[in-house]
């Protein structure tokens, strides 16, 4: 059973939460495979609950399973979601949120700067995805993203991408 998440306060996030309905759902998997690519084993984006009008901003979440191919091998006893996926979680939220500005092409990341794992994600975790534009036009993109597991950040980092 998955856990809902739990509105937090923090002015560590890099989105303000306070207003954002939880159980809203604005891209459901459908809506994310019609924008990304990703499918099976390496789509880690199982709902987008809010982006801002702008489309600078957006709020996510992967429920982390016992099922999913990471587990048996990452750490066998103790299954631990790859740091990796994190950041590529973060990733196809940011990919998500600004295709609707910009939707020729694929955009991929290519560069991780400032990268802090603060905690673990472990089968059955609800791992609630923030992502914040800094920059972006038709070739490039940066944005900072964020994970939050029961209101505590477990990891953050600035991704850069461009448009393939």
């Amino acid at each position: 059973m998955t856990k809902t998440p739990q509105p937090l306060a923090s002015d560590r996030f890099i989105v303000d939460l306070s207003g954002i309905d939880f159980e809203q759902v604005m891209g459901d998997v459908e809506a994310i495979e019609s924008i990304n690519p990703h499918r099976g084993d390496m789509r880690h984006l199982d709902k987008v609950i809010w982006c801002d009008e702008e489309r600078t901003k957006g709020v996510g979440v992967k429920y982390i399973r016992d099922d999913e191919f990471w587990v048996a091998g990452h750490i066998p006893g103790r299954p631990i979601f790859p740091g990796v996926l994190q950041i590529e979680a973060g990733a196809q939220l940011s990919s998500f949120v600004l295709r609707h500005r910009f939707p020729e092409g694929f955009l991929g990341f290519t560069r991780v700067r400032d990268c802090s794992f603060r905690g673990q994600v472990v089968p059955g975790d609800t791992l609630m995805l923030l992502t914040r534009e800094l920059k972006a036009n038709r070739r490039r993109f940066i944005t900072d993203i964020q994970g939050i597991v029961e209101g505590k950040l477990v990891f953050e980092a600035q991704i850069s991408g461009m448009v393939f």
